[in-house]
């Protein structure tokens, strides 16, 4: 009976013990994000801009469209202005979720909310930058930042969410350059 008591107690122990290991981990965790990344394209800055304000256009260079070809889109509202927003229905790789446009700043910046809605329900802001780059380039910084929820700040002590999704900016960065300055 002694030992059945040791043992129940031990287990009961590391029960509270894992709780307080995760809300400190909560508590230690980044409360918010900031994920970009930049590239420089040899294009002159109105055509730059021109091609990214466009929810259909941005599918193009999308790194999720790749990784699931399938994906259920639709579009709400006038492509390139405030209030389109862009629907999807994916793969395990990609949800469900949209995007609309909030906010343009001609000629500079489109800023965007992503609202992912599965696997887990999620807001985000989302922004394009178009700079004047080194050489007559045009310097292209896309990101987006938001609000950590409990579970995803613990997530977040052990991968980043800059090494979540960084190397998918860095893709969709990278192919949007190759597709403008063919």
């Amino acid at each position: 009976m002694d030992i059945l008591l040791y043992i129940i107690g031990g287990l009961v122990l590391l029960v509270l013990l894992f709780i307080l290991i995760v809300l400190i981990l909560a508590l230690i965790a980044p409360k918010t994000y900031d994920v970009f990344r930049t590239v420089e394209i040899k294009r002159n800055k109105a055509e730059v801009f021109e091609h990214l304000k466009y929810l259909k256009k941005q599918d193009e260079w999308s790194p999720w469209m790749k990784k699931d070809p399938n994906m259920k889109k639709t579009f709400t509202g006038t492509d390139g202005e405030v209030g389109c927003v862009s629907h999807w229905i994916g793969n395990k790789d990609v949800g469900e979720g949209e995007q609309e446009i909030t906010k343009i700043i001609p000629g500079e910046r489109i800023e965007g909310e992503l609202r992912f809605l599965k696997p887990w329900k999620s807001t985000s802001q989302c922004y394009l930058n178009v700079d004047d780059g080194s050489n007559g380039q045009t310097k292209v910084t896309w990101g987006f930042s938001g609000k950590s929820k409990f579970l995803m700040r613990i997530m977040t002590v052990f991968k980043s969410m800059d090494k979540m999704v960084g190397k998918d900016f860095e893709e969709g960065l990278a192919t949007l350059k190759s597709q403008m300055e063919s």
